[in-house]
């Protein structure tokens, strides 16, 4: 892959490699595996594939964070890093730093070189064909979603897409990124064919174990659940953020085109799903973590008592309560978040309220769950032709009921379509807060960014922090516009 130049760190990591074997230390990193060439053994192929689950998980606790302050579901309040309460509040994002505005660009676009390295050699690989074809369809989803990271962290901007290239190439070109949610669709049904492939002759597996973050999806015939999935996700952000009208956040001038077929595509998408009713609602892919050497924590699991990572009021302020009468809040809320004392103030802000949403450094994170393909399915059945509002209003009752312990909402089939946007984004707000940036998303595909609270809106009384604003998308990394300069 070759997005922007590479030689000096290419040159780097020969020397740290050097460093390494002059020690003789005979360790294998799963987070970074050597590189994959022709004839790879089948331990080869393990490797390299497992390396890309890494690279999922290495960058999502900080997408998680920075965008739930981005959308304000929640500070952090680091008197050892100001950054948190300045630059995501106020500006200027930093297009320099990975951690924040610089972000969900590096770390993604290895993951997607790391793949094109496995698809590159695949066909000369140790493997019998049906594996090989597993392999392929679980590399390029997963591809996908990578790419689908780096589009929901900059959707106003055009990101390179034909990235599988050599050193000595010309630099990847920037495309639109209607251009590039079609081919992030285009990668999900490439994905799809070769899944199908490999699951013949019946019984096909995969040659690798995809981990407990995968547990009733790791065979080829259930792993293409998960890319349906997916592909319905995709289907519905297209479908929405192409239906704005202009003056609210308007893709069009970067040549977006409407996708009226895609809400019944995700209908369908979604029936080749895990999408179960009758499951339980956690059921879905995870991103796996863990303590153990080599190992990559969840950094998000905090103590609520001594929290730096703490909740918005919004959240409090905006829940329901539970039916019968009881006092009690949503359950979804009680789920993730618990009252506490104040924090001490920090730039002018404070909260009472800690996340529990992670328990501990070993606690998944979810990357698609049956909760969430319930909620795309009411949204695609208000919208699409082959659905019905009573679908979506019966979709939505099953998540307010089952998830949240509420009475059924208020929307009926002669509600506006506005009116049925703020009762979806209020079950999307309690059913997926915290664990994918879906707020943020949310708010920015129906044109609300809008209502995002700012508790600075004139300034702190620190002069050094400006009055806070609302950021709809993230810039282009610096090191790749200087590459191309």
């Amino acid at each position: 892959m070759r997005t922007h130049n590479s030689k000096p760190i290419v040159a780097l990591i020969v020397v740290g490699t050097l460093a390494v074997g002059a020690c003789n230390f005979d360790v294998t990193n799963p987070n970074s595996p050597p590189p994959i060439g022709p004839n790879a053994t089948p331990a080869q192929v393990t490797a390299a594939s497992i390396g890309l689950l890494a690279g999922l998980r290495v960058d999502q606790s900080n997408w998680v964070q920075k965008v739930s302050i981005l959308a304000r579901e929640g500070y952090r309040l680091d008197a050892a890093d100001p950054r948190f309460t300045t630059e995501l509040l106020a500006g200027e994002l930093d297009p320099t730093n990975n951690a924040f505005g610089g972000g969900q660009w590096q770390p993604e676009y290895r993951t997607i070189q790391s793949g094109y390295a496995i698809l590159n050699v695949i066909g000369t690989a140790q493997l019998p064909d049906t594996e090989k074809n597993a392999v392929r369809g679980f590399v390029r989803t997963i591809q996908a979603l990578s790419f689908l990271n780096v589009l929901n962290a900059h959707i106003q901007d055009s990101i390179p897409l034909d990235v599988n290239r050599t050193i000595d190439q010309p630099l990847a070109p920037f495309v639109r990124n209607d251009s590039a949610y079609k081919a992030v669709l285009a990668i999900l049904d490439s994905a799809r064919a070769d899944l199908l492939a490999a699951g013949s002759p019946a019984g096909a597996i995969f040659p690798f174990d995809l981990g407990p973050g995968f547990a009733g999806f790791k065979t080829p015939a259930t792993f293409l659940k998960v890319n349906r999935a997916l592909l319905a996700r995709v289907l519905v952000y297209r479908a929405s953020l192409g239906a704005l009208p202009a003056g609210t956040y308007a893709p069009s001038p970067l040549g977006w085109t409407v996708c009226a077929a895609c809400w019944d595509a995700a209908l369908t998408a979604l029936q080749a799903s895990f999408i179960d009713p009758a499951a339980a609602l956690d059921l879905g892919a995870y991103n796996a973590f863990g303590t153990g050497n080599l190992d990559v924590p969840n950094t998000l699991s905090q103590d609520p008592a001594s929290a730096i990572n703490v909740v918005h009021r919004m959240l409090k302020d905006s829940v329901e309560l539970q039916t019968g009468g009881t006092g009690l809040r949503d359950k979804r809320f009680l789920a993730k978040i618990t009252d506490r004392p104040d924090t001490l103030p920090l730039a002018c802000l404070k909260s009472a309220l800690s996340w529990i949403r992670y328990p501990t450094p070993s606690a998944p994170m979810p990357i698609i769950r049956n909760e969430e393909l319930i909620l795309l399915r009411a949204e695609a059945n208000w919208f699409g032709t082959t659905g019905t509002k009573l679908q979506a209003i019966n979709d939505l009752n099953f998540i307010r009921q089952t998830s949240g312990n509420l009475d059924p909402t208020t929307v009926t089939a002669l509600s506006t379509d506005a009116e049925f946007v703020t009762a979806l984004l209020h079950e999307r707000l309690y059913s997926l807060v915290y664990e994918g940036g879906h707020r943020w998303i949310d708010l920015r595909r129906y044109g609300r960014l809008g209502s995002v609270i700012n508790d600075r809106p004139t300034g702190c009384t620190n002069p050094k922090i400006p009055k806070d604003t609302v950021f709809s998308t993230l810039p282009i990394n610096l090191f790749e516009v200087q590459a191309r300069q």
